[in-house]
């Protein structure tokens, strides 16, 4: 019996850690499984066409909020093509009902983890045992699953990121999140975890994203886990999602000690009301939530990734930009601006008649409008993040883009940019970088009224910074007096960090 484990990435430098656990756990049916990944881009006619190239009985998909309508058109061409071959789906995007894309063609569907509830699935329909079509929640005991690491490549090793993780579920009941749905934290032996990083190590993989959504939740497990970066030679990089107001002395120490470029911390703020934090019940401990923004900001040379929410029940246009204001003011950080999504079995549906919140019924299942934002205002607000993420997130225009607001509003004055730049574009996607810059310095001469000289000096340092670019053609004319004083290119898997 031949057996195919495939998904759909967002890109190709992503992989999938879950199919790794998924082989990893095979057993004896190992031998007879082969994964295969593919993106989100690949022609969904081609993709089945490499997958039945195997002749497999059975395929188990990965289905994201991401890839959840092409993995639909893939069944559906399988299910043509094939219609013998027996298609399992799992992932987040099956994990909860309603499904709001069709998986009807589905012989099977796996809700939850399922490390090992893939395996048993597969080896019941080998001995022809009836088998419900939708398999229930499990938990596995993580410390007896067999781990997965051994299965990335050496091209995933050299060319794409490292999933890994020391941990499974959160504490927290945030109401938009699905890790709130899980029982509890649950943890691997680390020691174990810790030796497969070293041979990860050894075949020179260098950067280390964990999806673990707590991580500095145990502290004892984190302290082993950053003594293991601190014990290597640099360079490699580092990625944690952590919780804003645990920070204690020991893990402080640490952090500080990580070099520039290696660690990035990944913080979920959403919000920095309390009322709309209690609307969805998530934890705001603001004093410590700013005590520590402020040591990693001013102590540290992490990269710090903040996250902000737009559309949240309650939460008005004037509510947010207070939001971002106000982390602008406490770290020059990236700042990820977000949009609602209604993630099935979440418990954000409670909102939907108080506050009357619609959703998109096509992934990613974004708000479109509710009692405190317009649907034009959700439109500008998603296409706000858009150019946020391009002109201060990106790195490109770090000090240049100030110069939007200087001493006022940051909301308001990107808010009349962000409107501005649409207008002239009728576009988000696919403006080069010479583009942007011209917008960007077009709009500071012409419609803040700034000297053109001191906004071409700014660009021209953030612009010139790295080695091997090239002085825009509108910036040349100031750029006499210009020195040059490029850093080297950078390079690897955490260039937006460097």
């Amino acid at each position: 019996m031949k057996i195919i484990l495939a998904t759909l990435n967002s890109r190709y430098t992503h992989t999938s850690l879950a199919l790794r656990y998924l082989y990893a756990n095979m057993q004896e049916l190992q031998q007879n499984t082969q994964i295969m990944e593919f993106s989100i881009n690949d022609a969904m006619q081609s993709v089945a066409e490499k997958i039945l190239d195997e002749s497999p009985d059975i395929l188990g998909l990965g289905v994201y909020i991401w890839n959840a309508l092409q993995i639909q058109e893939l069944l559906h061409i399988i299910k043509k093509v094939s219609p013998k071959t027996k298609v399992i789906l799992g992932g987040p995007e099956v994990s909860y009902e309603p499904f709001r894309v069709d998986f009807s063609e589905a012989d099977f569907i796996i809700q939850g983890e399922g490390d090992i509830a893939f395996y048993e699935l597969c080896k019941n329909i080998s001995q022809n045992k009836a088998v419900q079509r939708i398999i229930p929640h499990s938990y596995p005991n993580l410390k007896e699953l067999q781990l997965p690491y051994q299965y990335y490549s050496d091209e995933d090793i050299h060319n794409r990121y490292i999933y890994v993780e020391i941990s499974r579920g959160c504490p927290f009941e945030c109401e938009f999140c699905l890790s709130s749905m899980d029982e509890k934290v649950r943890t691997f032996n680390l020691e174990k975890v810790l030796e497969e990083f070293e041979k990860l190590w050894q075949r020179g993989a260098r950067n280390f994203k964990f999806v673990d959504r707590t991580f500095n939740l145990n502290m004892k497990a984190a302290n082993m886990v950053l003594d293991f970066f601190l014990a290597k030679e640099p360079p490699y990089f580092a990625h944690f999602e952590v919780i804003p107001d645990h920070f204690p002395a020991s893990l402080r120490d640490k952090i500080k000690s990580f070099p520039h470029g290696a660690l990035q911390l990944e913080i979920g703020i959403q919000t920095l009301s309390t009322e709309i934090a209690n609307n969805i019940s998530r934890q705001l401990k603001l004093d410590k939530i700013k005590e520590n923004i402020e040591f990693l900001e001013n102590e540290t040379s992490a990269h710090i990734h903040l996250d902000l929410i737009v559309g949240l029940p309650g939460e008005n246009l004037q509510s947010f930009g207070k939001n971002l204001d106000e982390l602008i003011q406490m770290s020059s950080c990236e700042i990820q601006i977000g949009i609602l999504k209604k993630l099935s079995g979440t418990y954000i549906d409670r909102h939907d008649n108080a506050f009357e919140m619609v959703y998109s019924d096509i992934p990613p299942y974004d708000v479109l409008k509710n009692s405190e934002l317009s649907f034009k205002e959700l439109q500008n607000m998603k296409r706000f993040a858009r150019f946020w993420d391009i002109f201060y997130n990106s790195g490109n225009f770090k000090h240049s883009v100030e110069l939007l607001w200087k001493n006022e509003s940051v909301f308001e004055n990107f808010s009349i940019f962000s409107l501005w730049i649409y207008i002239q574009t009728d576009a988000t996607y696919k403006i080069s970088l010479e583009r942007q810059g011209k917008l960007l310095f077009n709009y500071l001469i012409q419609e803040k009224k700034l000297e053109p000289q001191s906004v071409a000096d700014a660009m021209l340092r953030d612009i010139m910074k790295l080695k091997g670019r090239a002085i825009p053609n509108y910036l040349k004319v100031y750029s006499k007096n210009f020195t040059i004083d490029a850093k080297a290119g950078t390079s690897g898997f955490n260039k937006r960090q460097q």
